[in-house]
């Protein structure tokens, strides 16, 4: 929910769920039936909102009350821009997914390059990463790494190169971090010890997405 303010932007764009009208037009049809291939190109462009980095954030969105009647065409409006994003477009596409595996359920992030998972030093954040691990082989995606959140203390670090999940490093508990957050501004600008382990997990992080590249260039031939 707090996204945007971590990226600097201090007006986010609503949910694409939100624009009912845009929806309907695009993916609806008579009888309840939906389009399953609605047109998407021309969505990020018009309903992303630009942040201090040149980053381009769009908000899904999701299913706001119960009983809010069949997302049938959202669904498959949002499933083919994702589609669209991250097959045709030439930018690099980061989804931030909630918490949990329903998006590895649901499919959502089938054709991911990479998939990293937030893990904290406990023993039901460690089952979760073992369960992504095998939830995204079964649907596709072949690599996953981890972020340790709030340190490791060397123990995590060993459960989770057991089960062969890469780590790409630690962000120590900062309270500057909690500073940015309850001010509403990006980390990066607050400074601090967690940034300086971000910056690193960065670089840790392009490398091991040139090593991807490089290695589906080479299936590819």
């Amino acid at each position: 929910m707090n996204l945007a303010s971590s990226l600097g932007i201090e007006n986010p764009p609503k949910p694409l769920t939100d624009f009912k009208d845009l929806i309907q037009e695009r993916a609806g049809a008579e009888g309840g039936a939906f389009i399953y291939n609605p047109k998407v190109d021309d969505i990020a462009g018009k309903y992303g909102v630009i942040g201090p980095d040149g980053v381009r954030m769009l908000v899904m969105g999701t299913v706001d009350k119960g009983g809010s009647g069949c997302m049938c065409p959202a669904s498959a409006f949002l499933r083919a821009l994702l589609r669209h994003l991250m097959l045709k477009e030439k930018s690099a596409v980061i989804l931030d997914m909630e918490a949990g595996i329903e998006h590895l359920g649901r499919g959502t992030t089938r054709g991911m390059d990479l998939m990293i998972v937030v893990v904290e030093p406990g023993a039901r954040s460690l089952e979760t990463a073992e369960r992504i691990k095998k939830l995204s082989s079964e649907i596709g995606v072949k690599h996953i790494a981890a972020v340790i959140n709030k340190g490791g203390a060397g123990k995590v670090n060993d459960r989770l190169e057991e089960l062969g999940i890469p780590v790409l490093g630690e962000i120590p508990f900062d309270q500057q971090l909690m500073k940015a957050d309850l001010e509403k501004r990006a980390p990066i600008d607050e400074g601090g010890e967690a940034v300086n382990a971000i910056i690193k997990i960065k670089e840790k992080l392009m490398e091991t997405v040139e090593e991807v590249r490089k290695e589906n260039e080479q299936s590819k031939k």
